[in-house]
């Protein structure tokens, strides 16, 4: 008799709680289209306008700095020179692409949090603040990045390139490239970049489903139970946003799982360089993978085993084969 009236108890909680939550999720859907074009502006048009003046006296200062210091052997100076235009050209892209994007993201979601956020906090008047809150901070906020750009393109950028013209301390020596292993890391990136890419991006988007399920489950059993970020009344608009906005959440995780595969692939040049083995580095074109899937386990609480039996079976064998006749 008291788990039943318990249990009405909680869901007549979540039956009253959606009307003022959907108020409260409409009011910052409307503050985030009326305040997200002014800080997508500022961040955009700010941040933009610091790379692109900027950038000119990057590449002068970044190929001065790179051909005077000590810290680096003739070897890999002369590829580092070779090798800098793509990341000088990368930059503005990367660095407006990001502005584009965290201007979009902040200028919306910003005023739609801090609207939930007014619920929990210790003020007079929350109905006023729940109109207020998120605006003119949001714009304030902005401003402060394109600051925080400006800081790092005109200074911190300059003193972390002066630091490669330092003298070496005695004991050190300068950093330099195998010329011996390089066709070995060339052929290690070139094996493992499709190899690690596509895995990794299928394990990621086969198990996105787990994910997002699994977030959902445990968001709503925390809802009618009244556990985790639902403990609080306070709180509970807040995380009934989280359930809306989980699909996010996982895509999101799926989009870094396949930009990351990427560095991790093409580390494994690092690994034969390191460790001056070509076996090492396929070992750990193999590993990478395998961690990969088993954290994405232990994380969404899976059972031990691998979604791509098959694909590491062939791998092997041709790893074996390659060895064998090597």
């Amino acid at each position: 008799m008291d788990s039943s009236a318990g249990l009405g108890t909680k869901l007549w909680s979540f039956i009253s709680f959606l009307p003022f939550f959907f108020m409260l999720f409409i009011l910052g859907i409307i503050k985030g289209a009326l305040i997200g074009p002014i800080a997508f502006a500022i961040m955009v048009v700010g941040n933009s306008a610091v790379i692109i003046g900027l950038w000119t006296a990057h590449v002068f200062w970044t190929y001065y700095c790179v051909a005077r210091t000590k810290r680096f052997g003739l070897v890999f100076k002369i590829a580092a020179l070779i090798c800098l235009p793509v990341p000088l050209l990368l930059l503005p892209v990367v660095g407006i692409v990001g502005s584009f994007l965290g201007g979009i993201g902040y200028g919306f979601f910003a005023p739609l949090l801090a609207t939930f956020e007014v619920v929990g906090e210790n003020v007079q008047d929350k109905f006023y603040h729940c109109f207020i809150d998120g605006c003119w901070s949001t714009i304030q906020t902005s401003c402060t990045v394109v600051q925080d750009v400006t800081d790092f393109c005109f200074h911190s950028y300059f003193s972390y390139m002066d630091e490669l013209r330092e003298n070496l301390n005695p004991q050190e020596k300068p950093f330099d490239i195998k010329l011996s292993l390089l066709p070995c890391c060339l052929l290690v990136i070139l094996v493992g970049v499709p190899f690690d890419v596509v895995l990794i991006t299928s394990i990621a988007i086969w198990k996105s489903p787990y994910m997002l399920f699994r977030g959902w489950k445990r968001l709503l059993e925390d809802l009618v139970g009244r556990r985790g970020p639902f403990l609080e009344t306070e709180c509970v608009p807040f995380a009934g946003l989280a359930i809306i906005l989980w699909p996010l959440a996982v895509l999101g995780a799926v989009l870094a799982a396949i930009i990351v595969s990427f560095f991790l692939s093409l580390y494994g040049g690092v690994v034969v360089h390191q460790e001056d083995s070509l076996k090492m580095g396929f070992a750990y074109i193999v590993s990478v993978v395998s961690l990969f899937d088993e954290y994405v386990n232990d994380l969404l609480y899976l059972r031990e085993g691998s979604c791509l039996p098959r694909c590491y079976q062939i791998f092997f064998t041709m790893l074996s084969v390659f060895f064998y006749r090597a």
